[in-house]
């Protein structure tokens, strides 16, 4: 079932000129000194990269849950986005994040380690729970290695700058940020589409799946690809923005006929258009300084967390 990708596309389609006009100043070609240099150079690159960032996320989380079998999986499970960020973390530490591009290199070399390590600790052969445990473990060393950082950060200037930046946002982003991340989070999203049959097996049982022809090793291989650029480039523009992957497959998952396969694709729609509604917003808000994009969705997602874990509870009982 295809129905929901038509009416995700429309609804772009009409938010993205209103994202363009919102922020602090809205845009009146009328009356807005500088309005073409500010539309084209400011507010197009922001909303064009919610846009990648979004459906990299969205597709990264409806396949981690495929995968895992687990409606509570999240992107940041596999350990790859907390590696990227500890490459970011990286080049503040080193004094290279001055530049343009080492800083983003940093990021994307540290997904690259993740991925790297957990394919090298799960295996060809290994299980949903090793693969799983392996995401845990490298998540929590990236998490304590970047505290480590922090703590130690040479100077407060780099101290501020690291926490800064690790409350994802995508202020001041231009161009640049764009074809360094859409490359990559399409690659990924051709990745995760790979998976789409070895997942759809895996709803019948590993066996069933096996007898099926599903080959456990080439699948998490195309996971950890499509995770990784997804998540990874995602991470190297913009910081850490968490939830998305959780909350959209959810929100699109009673509109397709539950194949995993079938909700990938609604899914990175759903992600862009989540990511660009609230950074749309957080441009509006009456506040002294604009807030956080990874700060707003986290105020989505941890009440939609909750509301997930009481349904499922509620299922149980």
């Amino acid at each position: 079932m295809t129905r929901p990708i038509p009416i995700l596309l429309i609804l772009i389609a009409l938010t993205l000129p209103l994202s363009l006009l919102a922020g602090r100043v809205w845009l009146d070609f009328a009356i807005t000194p500088n309005a073409a240099i500010i539309l084209a150079e400011l507010r197009l690159p922001r909303s064009v990269l919610a846009l990648v960032i979004g459906a990299g996320l969205g597709a990264a989380g409806a396949a981690m849950q495929g995968y895992l079998r687990n409606p509570l999986a999240d992107p940041g499970l596999f350990g790859i986005a907390p590696m990227a960020a500890l490459g970011a973390v990286a080049s503040f530490w080193f004094g290279y994040s001055a530049s343009a591009w080492l800083l983003p290199l940093f990021a994307l070399v540290g997904a690259g380690a993740g991925m790297g390590l957990l394919a090298l600790i799960a295996g060809r052969t290994g299980g949903i729970a090793l693969f799983t445990l392996a995401g845990l473990m490298i998540a929590s060393l990236a998490g304590t290695l970047t505290s480590l950082a922090i703590s130690m950060a040479p100077n407060a200037f780099a101290m501020s700058e690291i926490v800064t930046w690790l409350m994802g946002a995508l202020t001041d982003r231009s161009w640049r940020e764009v074809w360094i991340a859409a490359p990559l989070t399409l690659a990924g999203i051709g990745c995760l589409l790979m998976t789409g049959r070895g997942l759809d097996a895996l709803t019948l049982g590993d066996a069933a799946a096996r007898s099926m022809g599903m080959r456990p090793g080439i699948l998490q291989a195309w996971l950890i690809a499509g995770v990784g650029l997804t998540v990874g480039s995602g991470v190297a523009v913009a910081g850490i923005v968490g939830f998305v992957g959780l909350i959209v497959p959810h929100l699109v998952r009673p509109f397709t006929d539950r194949r995993p396969s079938q909700l990938i694709v609604p899914s990175a729609l759903a992600g862009a258009l989540l990511v660009l509604v609230a950074d749309s917003t957080v441009r509006i808000l009456p506040l002294m300084t604009e807030l956080r994009l990874s700060i707003a969705l986290s105020l989505i997602g941890a009440p939609f967390f909750l509301w997930l874990l009481l349904r499922m509870r509620r299922g149980l009982a």
